[in-house]
């Protein structure tokens, strides 16, 4: 990989979903590790919101872009943090951006975790060890949260 940035455009279909599960999340409905990233945008200053798969592995909380650098992945970059929003509940976190060479562990757990929702993004199988991941790492941004403030209102995801 040359390390340059990737990034796999939804489709229309798949734009529409996004939508209709982030409102679904956002009432509180779903899957528990399914939450609402909100991040301000770089340029416009104007809140952003998108469903995202919540990685609990090793008792951190990681997010990965599966897509690639989507929007989301820039206006986090930028501006260090973002907020997770379930129903009611609203916790922030700070950002740190995982190195290539850390990710593999934590794709393949993604990866085997949601490849029902993701493999398609990956050109390996669910299932592979994290070595399979390696060379693919720099397409795939990772960040691990950090708890940046008390959450208002009941707890926020778990820290397993």
């Amino acid at each position: 990989m040359d390390g340059t940035r990737t990034f796999q455009r939804p489709t229309a279909l798949e734009r529409l979903i996004n939508r209709a599960i982030g409102a679904l999340v956002g009432l509180g409905l779903g899957p528990a590790h399914m939450w609402v990233l909100e991040v301000r945008g770089r340029t416009s200053g104007r809140l952003r919101a998108t469903p995202v798969d919540l990685l609990a592995e090793g008792g951190r909380l990681y997010l990965v872009a599966p897509r690639g650098a989507t929007e989301w992945v820039r206006n986090a970059e930028a501006s260090g943090e973002v907020t997770l929003r379930r129903g009611r509940r609203r916790v922030a976190y700070r950002l740190r951006a995982l190195p290539a060479a850390e990710r593999p562990a934590i794709l393949a757990a993604y990866l085997d975790r949601f490849r029902r929702e993701v493999q398609r993004y990956f050109p390996v199988a669910a299932g592979s060890p994290p070595d399979a991941f390696a060379p693919l790492a720099s397409r795939y941004p990772v960040f691990e949260l950090r708890l940046r403030a008390q959450p208002s209102g009941k707890s926020g995801p778990k820290q397993f």
